[in-house]
This record gives structure tokens, C-alpha cells and sequence, in this order.
């Protein structure tokens, strides 16, 4: 949030909070400015009914926060009847006595003219003056306050201009709260879909040893490196091919196989038909890289890691396979439950990507038992609405 929103927020807030106790100060006498006086206890009745909203708003606009807050607003303003809609309806009113059904409609008009012309509007009606003002969120109106009020002046109309000015405040504030907590899951989901750090020192370290010993092969791992970082570091498109992929996949396992030698092995089965289908991007390597790091790499022997696409009609079924150490059955429901951190994240990563984009029926679905070897199989859907994809790097 930039500063000047903040400061704009700070600043609605407080005016509020100023013209509300200004509009029910003026009906008091003044007093002395000893404790107790009517002026400070106007002053905290005020304050505490802007509490008792503050929560409600800052849950966003629904039909159930609505009715909470619309409560403490009209107890706010001391006013006969408020509503709180959104463009559309009333999410929630609030009334001394049961507002009746005409009554209830002029609100809801008053409240529509508010939101056409982004202005605070007033009527005078039989029943009252229904003051109505429309609340904003980045500048485009979304509801309105309506309140009516049996003996409404200036001040009342502006109490409920700074009341709407408020509860857009505190919609913001919302709005706000849940861009940033998407935000930090995109980042995060973005950070472990990028190639792990263990990786890179691991590839490194592979290439250097071959500098004094072997250039060439030196040379060869340093353009493959390239490549794969290139790969997994792109920015453009969520979706690759399942080609372009397996591509990558291989030259991280010409990567692994400088450290590891023949204790990697490989085995490929893939149907030419699902080569071109399209996959969320980094679906397939971080279950190899699992594969390596936790199912092969403690065994003295190595193993093998098996790969398999085939065509089942409107889906591509894919497997990782490898007959390394395998994972007791209850620790992997934590990890894919996200209640383990720092474990075999790239099955987390890879799975909630899967439900988010195919539905929650459509995760890995993983075999293991300890010393047992490890199988991950997906079904991809081969036609896919929308797909941002772009090949290429």
C-alpha cells in the first residue's frame, strides 16, 4: 500500500471520528472540562460505536457483516433506520422500529441514486429525510449507506457523508488485507516452484570438479546448467508442454548425474500423442528432484527413476516412480496438508497447484511406504479453457 493511501486512509478516520462527535456535540450544551462531561461521553458513546463496526467492515461487504455493522453505524448517528447495500441489494439494515416495506424501498433507490452519481443524496419523505451516500473503494463505487432520520439538518448530512467515508476506509483496509495475503501466497507458491538453492550448490560443486579434469565435460554441464536455469527461472506463461518440460527434466538429471554417476538411472515411456499437451509449468521437476533428494540420494546403490505419459482419452496420465527410500504414508498427509514445512515442499507446491487450476479432484496421487520406492501419478485434462501457455523460453 502506498504511503498516500495510508496517509488517506489515517486521515478519513480520523474526520470521521471528528464530524461524528461534532454532530452530537451540537446538540448538548457545552460543558466544563472536568471528566464526565456530556461532551466527552458523546465523544466516547461515538468512538466506541466506530469500534463495535470496525471488525464487521474489516471482513468486507456481505450480507452478514452488513447486518452486524449496520447496527453500531445507526446507533453511530442516532438516526430512525440505516441500510448498507452493495450495487445491486440491501446487505443489512438496522431500525428503532421495524422499517416498513416502502420505507425500506426509498432507501434502497435513494441508496441506487448515491451510487450513479457518486454523490451523497437527500430526500425529504413523509416518514423523514433519507440521506444517502455511496461508499468507495479505489475510487469506483460499491454500495452506500442509506440513513433516515426524523429531524435530519447540514449536520446529519454530513455525519452520514463521513460515516460512508468510514466504512469505505475500512472496506478498503479489507480489500487490501486480502490482495496482500494473495500476494504472499503467490510469492511463496512462486519461490518453490523455483529451483532449490541445494540444487545449485550441488551443481556447482559438480562443475568445478570437473574443470582441472575433464574442461570439456566441464563446459558441456555449464551450457546445460544454463539452460535448465533459464528454464525454470522464465517468466513468461503458467502453462509449458509436457515436451519442453521432460527437456528440462533431462538436463537436470544430466546435472545430477555428474555428482551421482551411475547411481542414477533412468527409464523414459513416453506416448508421442501427450508430447504436446500442456502442463502447469514445473508440474514434473520437482517431483524428479524429490525423487533424487529424498528417495535416492541416502542409498549407498542409487536406483532407478522411471518416468511414464500416456493417453487416456481426454486426459494424459503421467508418472514419477523411483525405488529409492520411500515415506511413511502419515507423514506425506502432513506435507500435503501443508502442516509440515520445509519437507519435500515441492509435492505441497505441486499438488495445491494442481487442485487450483483442475479442481481439488484432480492432486497427485502418491503410493509410498517406507524402504517401498515412491509412485506420483497426475491426470492432466489435455484441453484446458484459457490456458495462458507459451512455449519457448
Amino acid at each position: 500500500m502506498s504511503i498516500a493511501l495510508q496517509i488517506t486512509l489515517i486521515v478519513t478516520v480520523v474526520t470521521v471520528g471528528i464530524a461524528i462527535v461534532g454532530f452530537l456535540g451540537f446538540k448538548i450544551s457545552r460543558s466544563t472540562k472536568e471528566m464526565g462531561t456530556d461532551a466527552e461521553q458523546a465523544t466516547f458513546q461515538a468512538l466506541h460505536h466506530m469500534s463495535a463496526a470496525i471488525p464487521h467492515l474489516a471482513e468486507g461487504l456481505n450480507d452478514t457483516n452488513a447486518a452486524k455493522a449496520s447496527k453500531a453505524l445507526r446507533r453511530l448517528l442516532g438516526c430512525a433506520g440505516l441500510v448498507i447495500t452493495d450495487v445491486n441489494s440491501v446487505l443489512g439494515s438496522d431500525a428503532n422500529h421495524a422499517l416498513s416495506p416502502q420505507l425500506l424501498h426509498r432507501l434502497q433507490v435513494s441508496a441506487g441514486d448515491a451510487i450513479s452519481t457518486n454523490k451523497t443524496q437527500v430526500n425529504k419523505l413523509a416518514q423523514g429525510t433519507v440521506v444517502s451516500s455511496p461508499l468507495l473503494v479505489a475510487g469506483q463505487p460499491v454500495g452506500a449507506v442509506s440513513a433516515v432520520h426524523n429531524r435530519a439538518g447540514a449536520g446529519f448530512v454530513r455525519a452520514v457523508s463521513e460515516v460512508a467515508g468510514f466504512v469505505s476506509a475500512q472496506l478498503s483496509q479489507a480489500e487490501l488485507d486480502t490482495s496482500r495475503a494473495q500476494l504472499l501466497e503467490a510469492q511463496v507458491r512462486a519461490l518453490r516452484a523455483q529451483i532449490s538453492p541445494h540444487f545449485i550448490y550441488n551443481s556447482l560443486n559438480a562443475i568445478a570438479s570437473f574443470i582441472n579434469t575433464d574442461p570439456a565435460r566441464a563446459r558441456e554441464l555449464v551450457i546445460e546448467f544454463a539452460d535448465f536455469t533459464r528454464y525454470s527461472f522464465r517468466r513468461r506463461g503458467d502453462f509449458t508442454t509436457l515436451a519442453e518440460e521432460l527437456e528440462a527434466i533431462d538436463r537436470y538429471l544430466l546435472l545430477e548425474k555428474a555428482r551421482f554417476g551411475d547411481r542414477i538411472r533412468v527409464s523414459l515411456q513416453i506416448a508421442p500423442e501427450v508430447l504436446n499437451i500442456q502442463i502447469p509449468f514445473l508440474a514434473l521437476q520437482p517431483l524428479v528432484e524429490n525423487a533424487v533428494r529424498h528417495g535416492l540420494e541416502a542409498k549407498p546403490d542409487g536406483g532407478l527413476i522411471s518416468i511414464t505419459a500416456v493417453d487416456e482419452g481426454q486426459y494424459a496420465a503421467i508418472q514419477v516412480e523411483d525405488d529409492g527410500a520411500g515415506m511413511d504414508p502419515e507423514k506425506l498427509s502432513s506435507v500435503l496438508a501443508g502442516t509440515t514445512t520445509n519437507l519435500h515442499v515441492g509435492l505441497r507446491n505441486v499438488d495445491v497447484r494442481l487442485r487450483q487450476i483442475y479442481g481439488a479432484g484432480h492432486g497427485l496421487v502418491v503410493e509410498t511406504a517406507p524402504n517401498a520406492g515412491t509412485l506420483i501419478t497426475l491426470r492432466i485434462p489435455k484441453f484446458i479453457p484459457s490456458v495462458d501457455a507459451t512455449p519457448g523460453t
